[in-house]
């Protein structure tokens, strides 16, 4: 089956590039977002958007009200203070608090 498109990257130091353009819109991508490659048999390899199914979209509306606040008011940030810190390990105790793991199994 021929290609639809042809598009070009290269390869950084450190293994790393830019999907192009019209791949993300193709893709729908959007920062952030995964990509799963995989390869069939005769070495071809193939990109495609990894979507996560049922996930919380309480927790969607919730980071997407954060992300357009912080973007309307960014004079807002302000620094972690040391007192904060202070409050949120007193509210924690002695949980062990992994904050690489994912927050729910959807996550992973």
């Amino acid at each position: 089956m021929p290609a639809l498109a042809q598009d070009v990257s290269k390869l950084t130091d450190r293994f790393q590039t830019t999907v192009p353009s019209s791949v993300r819109k193709r893709l729908k991508l959007n920062k952030g977002d995964q990509i799963r490659y995989s390869i069939d048999a005769d070495g071809r390899v193939y990109i495609e958007p990894v979507r996560s199914e049922g996930g919380d979209p309480a927790m969607a509306a919730f980071l997407d009200f954060v992300e357009a606040d912080i973007k309307a008011h960014p004079e807002r940030i302000r620094a972690f203070s040391g007192a904060m810190h202070d409050r949120l390990k007193a509210l924690v105790g002695d949980i062990d608090v992994d904050l690489d793991q994912p927050l729910s199994p959807d996550d992973e």
